[in-house]
């Protein structure tokens, strides 16, 4: 039985086009590489359909969590080729799905004949590919790889049934965005070949990997005043202050390129990532030691209770507004605003259970709290 169209693929089909045809334009004038080969929008439609369609069905009780990737397979490094291309149909997709469910895997999709075909596996993918990922049913991210190593990817669009999410790289910044804020979201251009470590995104990720909501202080090094806005005792004080994220952070360029040092920060950053869990708030400082977790967030002496923030999110057509903290989240978005009003230096992320993200800052000029939505930028 052959599945309806899914809409949003043909909707949104064009945008990611040019998107992409962007995107090369701008890399061609500053590097002289390999780039994977430039989708069109009838492959970009036909890939999000079969995706879609696979993402509803369930395998062995298992709903399918793939990721395509558009090349043919002489850019694929040491790719698995299957004797026979299969066709690009949820039926195949989705009894692929177990076999390549692992991060880094990819199912490869190219033309044969005038077919989009599914040649086989690979892990090695060209600058630029164009990647769709299965998150879950209903919950396909567009995607490309940046940059030289081969987990960093840049969000295109998110579609979630028939809601489409583009991501605006422009969004990123407000005229009086703060700069931490300007900071922690900049992924960079597609034409950079960066890959300089962004460890508040990758705790970020790791927060909302575990799925059970967490809040997480980032405070100036070497100032007390965040302990103001905390409420005493705190359950989990770490003294001295737990420096092994700090101390891999501090280390030359050439010891980050090597595995090892990149094994050894993932496991940093899990550890204190799992450290939210536990109820009330984890402070780190902003050279990444460990201060605290556990603590619960009160409002410091003398401060005013927290009115509105301001909330944006980084995606095409999207409109600021101007919310009572409650009306925006729970306890925890209402508990980092206020932390934030009171510790303008500092910034707060937060993840809630149900997969939102949110980046609390101070915005000196709106003279406001900034609450940026970003799970757009994380999935």
């Amino acid at each position: 039985m052959t599945e309806p169209s899914y809409p949003a693929a043909r909707a949104v089909a064009a945008t990611v086009q040019a998107h992409f045809n962007r995107y090369r334009a701008e890399v061609r004038r500053h590097i002289q590489q390999e780039l994977a080969p430039q989708p069109d929008a009838q492959a970009i439609e036909a890939i999000i359909d079969a995706a879609f369609w696979a993402s509803l069905r369930r395998e062995e009780g298992y709903s399918p969590k793939i990721s395509l990737a558009y090349l043919p397979p002489n850019q694929a490094g040491q790719p698995l080729l299957f004797e026979h291309v299969l066709p690009l149909t949820p039926t195949t997709l989705s009894r692929l799905a177990p076999a390549v469910e692992r991060p880094g895997i990819h199912l490869g999709i190219w033309r044969d004949l005038d077919q989009l075909s599914v040649w086989g596996t690979t892990r090695t993918i060209p600058k630029l590919c164009l990647v769709l990922e299965v998150i879950e049913p209903g919950l396909l991210v567009v995607k490309y790889r940046r940059g030289q190593e081969p987990s960093k990817f840049v969000n295109v669009v998110v579609l979630k049934g028939d809601q489409i999410k583009v991501v605006d790289e422009e969004g990123a910044s407000l005229p009086d965005c703060p700069a931490l804020l300007t900071s922690l979201l900049d992924f960079g251009s597609p034409d950079s070949d960066s890959d300089s470590v962004n460890v508040l995104i990758q705790l970020a990720a790791s927060m909302r990997a575990h799925s059970r909501g967490g809040s997480l202080l980032v405070v100036p090094q070497g100032s007390e005043a965040w302990q103001e806005s905390i409420v005493h005792p705190i359950a989990y004080s770490v003294a001295p202050p737990y420096s092994e994220l700090a101390d891999l952070m501090r280390q030359g360029e050439e010891m980050r390129n090597r595995r090892l040092w990149q094994e050894a920060l993932l496991d940093a950053v899990e550890a204190i990532a799992g450290l939210t869990a536990v109820d009330g708030a984890t402070v780190i400082s902003s050279q990444y030691e460990l201060l605290a977790f556990g603590a619960k967030i009160g409002r410091r002496d003398g401060g005013a209770q927290i009115e509105q923030v301001v909330v944006t999110e980084p995606i095409v057509g999207g409109v600021a507004s101007i919310v009572h903290p409650v009306q925006f989240g729970g306890t925890r978005h209402l508990s980092a605003a206020q932390f934030v009003q009171d510790q303008r230096d500092s910034i707060a992320l937060v993840a809630s259970q149900d997969g939102r993200f949110t980046v609390f800052a101070w915005s000196p000029c709106e003279e406001m709290v900034h609450a940026h939505r970003v799970e757009t930028l994380l999935l």
